[in-house]
């Protein structure tokens, strides 16, 4: 009778369900101790593409960027940095969310209980990742209201081919988020690792920027990055763009993307986070 009481309950498809809502609840419910916190993440992209829209309006002709139309196909600029700043929110939130959500158990002191948990170690990283992505999509979509008030927003091509274009980016950067997580553990420093790693990636991307408008020293290196192909579709999608490749193309990029990186994320997590348990710095600072 002793042996049942001890017994790991049966890991189920609907057991890993309830796991992450419980995770993703938790973190909403402390998220929204500091509703400030949803400001902050609606008005900071304002505030950065604010002197964008000034720029923008100097370096234009008769309200038109023209030289901006050259590289990019359009000379909607604003509509084009909007679009780019809701791609990079989703981004920042996979590498914060993933990377730095270690972090904080690590300060917190409950990484290692809640790693003898029963539980995949993917799973919890997943689970704190779904607030987050439920919170960016939110706010996006008010950055979008206020910035399309403030600033003019006009997509005019499809909104939900640009939707499913961004779903295999979004899983492939699932991939890359448990990779970097593994590194995390590893060098126990998250801050500096996310700003950095964030912001090349970003900036790279061609988020700011038509890709093309890059040092051809640099253009290479963009160029194998699989997010620039993503940038690049959704644009194409819904501003219609001049796209790198025929959009068809990008599309099956970003999938391949997706498999790749979800195969060498979960094999690097696995083999440095055997190897962290294996040493015993798991919780260390």
């Amino acid at each position: 009778m002793a042996d049942d009481h001890l017994k790991i309950p049966k890991i189920t498809l609907r057991s890993n369900i309830n796991i992450l809502y419980v995770i993703a609840k938790k973190d909403w419910k402390i998220y929204w101790r500091y509703p400030f916190n949803a400001v902050t993440a609606v008005f900071n992209p304002l505030i950065w593409l604010a002197p964008i829209v000034f720029l923008g309006k100097a370096f234009s002709q008769d309200g038109q960027a023209l030289g901006f139309a050259g590289f990019s196909g359009s000379s909607d600029y604003m509509s084009f940095l909007i679009i780019s700043a809701v791609i990079s929110n989703f981004i920042s939130t996979v590498f914060w969310g993933m990377g730095y959500s270690l972090k904080n158990d690590m300060d917190a002191g409950v990484l290692e209980s809640n790693w003898m948990t029963p539980i995949n170690r993917l799973l919890l990283l997943v689970g704190r990742s779904l607030n987050n992505l439920f919170i960016t999509s939110i706010t996006s979509i008010l950055m979008v209201i206020l910035a399309a008030l403030m600033f003019g927003f006009h997509p005019t091509g499809n909104l939900m081919a640009a939707i499913l274009t961004m779903l295999p980016m979004l899983l492939g950067l699932y991939g890359f988020g448990f990779a970097f997580a593994a590194l995390v553990m590893i060098m126990r420093e998250a801050n500096t690792m996310v700003d950095m790693g964030s912001f090349l990636v970003d900036l790279l991307s061609g988020s700011q920027f038509p890709v093309n408008a890059l040092p051809r020293w640099l253009l290479p290196i963009a160029l194998s990055i699989p997010l620039t192909y993503g940038f690049d579709a959704v644009r194409g999608w819904l501003l219609k763009t001049k796209t790198i490749l025929p959009v068809h193309q990008e599309i099956n990029l970003l999938l391949v993307f997706m498999v790749l990186m979800i195969i060498i994320g979960v094999i690097a997590f696995t083999a440095l986070e055997r190897k962290v348990r294996a040493k015993g710095t798991l919780g260390q600072y």
